[in-house]
């Protein structure tokens, strides 16, 4: 996807959505009243056509033809076959020069791409008039009625042209094909010179290396010559140019230093720290300084050669010296930093390896020289090269340099630079894991074993990858230590940085977490894009290949026959991420500033914010499926095969959702209301599309779907209003004037301020109980969350002023009936009389003694009432109901 492409078309966007004009929202919405109104009229009428009538309308118009797409690829497909055929004829004429192969390469894969991609229009525009001539249908036959001209017209020439578009789509179709065998054929051409150049034999003996020693002395009498010629001439004619271009990069480096260390100085600086440092400040101080240090180098250089090959100092037979020289500077600077970082030969609190100090200062020396001797190694084949030295001296010196690299491995591997148990920095002597050992062992065998048997270019190889690719996998394995140390639970907040941002933004340890989360994958992240390129570099691929992988990750990767960009993806997600911040943007500005300043009712603001949220979200969906340009036709059979299952797994799923936008547009309950269903009985807390949460006078949240209150009753105590009707139920005495218990209630409760007057307060009689005479107080108030407190308080009023007007609150009693068969236990009734006292009455009697004629059952449940009710001795207890 061109990226000009894709920002263009989102800038358009806004003259397509831009604000409507003074009156133009009011007939723009006529106009769509206006439109369905239509749409449904002829919705309704078409069906109830006659079948004649329906089979004399015309087909529907033609579609538009792009001719564009047709022109396009007419005009693209006659330099396409020029190119391929001249990228053929260099591939078919040989060559050695990798960097010129991959930019062929690069170029057939571009014209493959664009063959291909032109080739899926034609094939869409072939399928448009396939289906144009469908509709047209076949021509009469003989005998029956003539067409229209128009349409016989209109078969022609899509004819015609799905004629001419097959053809141009068979030539383009070729041109893909055969830009994709060159690409192809490139890469077997590539293979092949990597093997021979690794697998080319050399013949190693004392007079070819006398005769390279010849030849070496030759060679560095050229290049004494060749730099003093260009020192004179630099200094009678290039004077200044040289003084400007080496001041312009002195301030450059200068620069990069000053900022590396004004910016990442707190994390690669020792002396920063005091105390025994952590295992993470270790990693840490190693990575950065590593890193930041030598990437300041790398500018450095960097900026000289471009000032110097800008300024004109430099000539073609210097040129190529200096330039790698100043890449052998760099990566023997960035090794000597590495095994600096590692070992720390002067600092052992700072080492990240378990070795002595002798060892350290062994192993370190070890590596840098490697790094010096594969350095000086090439540097020394780039000046061979450039001042045309036979092919001898160049096998020669890496002849020499491997034999050194190999020798150096060996001797590494008989070390004893570890410590062991009970052993310190100055008394460890153990050796190297035994893993270690046989590997470099085997290492330093090849190396010397390829240079004797005379495949010096596979030692050289193999030389270049112990030394580069090892310094590389050494910085990117810190670096991921790093990111896992940082990463760990509670490490993040015990860094600078997290201290840092505690201070400054408050964080907590949770977010600190996230914090340490988010920076370990950005470690991650640096860690493989500084060492990924390197090794592929290292191990000979060009920046072209790295170019057009990461275009092919970027723009296409191709699964079957869809393809998926990154690019469109990462847009996508752009675009949903900014539909999104702008629906919550504008949830709370038209929560805060519209609704709240129009004193809209909280479960209104609630309902209306919801359906702005899910209908953004939406929408911004939308868009970015669409910004990623997905092709959701391919999942249009998944998603239909599926459809059915998904239905029967997810109906109540989508039961609650129906649900909830029944209840989001009907509102029978919102936000803050006291409702009541099957059990449950609380205040809505959150309504929300699949469930609401309902939060009990106890606390508990309980989260009730939304299809309940659909299929089930609902009771809602301020549905309409907050007003509310109490009771409070009194009984009293039945001594007591039932007028003035009355009065006093009514007295209380207007007493009181949340009862309103309107309805005006009153009392029932409601009926004579078994104890006592019961009335209900019945009173309206404004706010139902008051209940509570005004019945505590009108309870306590009533209570006491019922004691200040004599007025008694009666309780249930209970009559117990002691049945003893004669004189037989005296002992038992002497015992029971002295244990009730004044509320037990034992009567000896031998017949029944019914009170006022009344029969025994139906006065024996009323207070006071003393009953023999039996012809034997009885004893009553009267006490309080429990």
């Amino acid at each position: 996807m061109d990226v000009r492409l894709m920002f263009g078309g989102l800038m358009n966007g806004r003259r397509v959505f831009g604000e409507p004009g003074p009156g133009r929202g009011r007939s723009s919405a006529m106009a769509m009243i206006l439109v369905m109104m239509f749409s449904l009229l002829g919705g309704l009428l078409l069906p109830a056509m006659p079948a004649s009538a329906q089979g004399e309308t015309t087909p529907p118009a033609p579609a538009v033809i792009q001719a564009t797409t047709v022109e396009q690829a007419r005009a693209e497909l006659e330099k396409w076959k020029a190119d391929v055929a001249t990228i053929a004829g260099q591939v078919e004429a040989g060559g050695s020069d990798d960097a010129h192969l991959v930019d062929m390469k690069g170029r057939a894969d571009g014209i493959a791409a664009d063959a291909a991609a032109a080739n899926t229009k034609l094939r869409t525009r072939l399928d448009q008039i396939k289906t144009r001539l469908d509709a047209l249908g076949e021509p009469p036959a003989d005998g029956q009625p003539p067409e229209a001209s128009m349409v016989t017209e209109e078969r022609a020439r899509l004819t015609a042209e799905r004629a001419e578009v097959n053809a141009i789509a068979g030539e383009v179709e070729s041109i893909a094909t055969n830009a994709a065998q060159i690409s192809n054929n490139i890469t077997a051409v590539r293979r092949a010179l990597f093997a021979a150049t690794l697998f080319k034999r050399t013949e190693v003996s004392a007079q070819t290396l006398g005769d390279a020693s010849s030849a070496f002395v030759t060679e560095v009498t050229n290049l004494s010559n060749a730099f003093s010629s260009w020192t004179g001439f630099v200094w009678s004619y290039k004077r200044l140019p040289m003084f400007g271009a080496v001041m312009l990069s002195i301030m450059a480096g200068l620069l990069f230093l000053v900022g590396g260390y004004r910016f990442f100085g707190s994390r690669m600086d020792r002396r920063a720290f005091t105390g025994e440092p952590s295992y993470l400040r270790r990693l840490s101080v190693a990575f950065w300084s590593t890193m930041v240090q030598s990437l300041s180098l790398f500018l450095f250089l960097a900026t000289s050669a471009f000032f110097l090959d800008n300024f004109n100092v430099l000539r073609s037979d210097i040129a190529p010296i200096l330039f790698g020289a100043m890449a052998i500077l760099g990566f023997v600077y960035f090794v000597s930093r590495l095994s600096y970082a590692i070992f720390a030969p002067t600092q052992p609190e700072w080492r990240l390896l378990k070795v002595s100090n002798r060892g350290a200062h062994t192993l370190s020396s070890a590596v840098l020289l490697m790094a010096l001797v594969n350095g000086l190694d090439y540097l020394f084949g780039t000046i061979s090269e450039t001042l045309y030295s036979p092919l001898i001296v160049t096998v020669a010196k890496s002849f020499v340099a491997s034999i050194i690299i190999g020798i150096i491995l060996l001797t590494v591997s008989f070390l004893r630079p570890m410590i062991g148990e009970g052993q310190d920095y100055e008394t460890g002597n153990q050796r190297l894991p035994r893993w270690l050992v046989i590997l470099l062992r085997v290492g330093g065998l090849i190396l010397i074993g390829a240079c004797l048997t005379g495949y010096v270019g596979l030692a050289r190889f193999l030389a270049t990858q112990i030394v580069a690719t090892g310094a590389v996998l050494a910085t990117m394995y810190i670096g991921i230590l790093s990111g896992k140390a940082i990463s760990r639970q509670g490490a993040f907040a015990e860094s600078l940085a997290g201290r840092y941002l505690a201070r400054r933004f408050g964080l907590g340890p949770v977010a600190l977490d996230q914090a340490g989360l988010a920076a370990g994958l950005g470690i991650y992240v640096v860690a493989l894009a500084f060492g990924v390129p390197l090794i592929l570099f290292s191990w000979g691929f060009q920046p072209g290949d790295i170019e057009s992988w990461a275009y092919r990750l970027l723009t296409g990767i191709t699964v079957g026959n869809a393809s998926i960009s990154l690019i469109g993806l990462f847009g996508g997600v752009l675009v949903f991420a900014i539909g999104y911040i702008i629906t919550r943007w504008f949830q709370k500005w038209l929560d805060n500033n519209v609704m709240a300043r129009g004193q809209v009712d909280a479960g209104v603001r609630n309902s209306v914010k919801t359906g702005i949220g899910y209908l953004g979200i939406a929408v911004a969906a939308i868009f970015g499926v669409s910004s990623a340009g997905l092709n959701l036709s391919s999942l249009a059979l998944v998603a239909s095969a599926l459809s059915v299952g998904i239905g029967f797994g997810l109906q109540n799923i989508v039961s609650n959702f129906v649900s909830g936008l029944i209840l989001l547009v009907e509102r029978p309950f919102k936000v803050g209301d006291w409702v009541v269903t099957g059990t449950t009985e609380g205040t809505v807390k959150r309504l929300s599309v699949r469930a609401t949460e309902i939060e009990t006078f106890r606390g508990q949240s309980i989260i009730v779907p939304n299809s309940e209150f659909i299929n089930s009753s609902v009771g809602n105590w301020t549905h309409r209003n907050r007003i509310m009707r109490a009771e409070i139920p009194v009984s009293v005495a039945y001594d007591s004037d039932p007028q003035q218990v009355m009065d006093i209630l009514l007295e209380l409760v207007r007493a009181q301020p949340p009862v309103l007057r309107n309805p005006e307060p009153h009392v029932e009689f409601l009926r004579f109980g078994d104890f006592s005479l019961d009335f209900e107080l019945r009173f309206h108030l404004a706010d139902l969350s008051t209940g509570l407190g005004v019945k505590n308080a009108l309870r306590i009023a009533i209570l006491q002023r019922f004691r200040e007007e004599g007025i008694d609150i009666p309780f249930p009693q209970r009559n117990l009936n002691i049945h003893v068969e004669g004189d037989a236990n005296p002992q038992m009734m002497a015992a029971l009389l002295s244990e009730e006292g004044d509320k037990a009455m034992a009567a000896h009697t031998g017949a029944a003694s019914p009170v006022a004629g009344t029969p025994p059952e139906k006065d024996a449940g009323k207070a006071g009432d003393r009953i023999v009710a039996e012809p034997k001795t009885v004893a009553k207890v009267a006490g309080k109901d429990n």
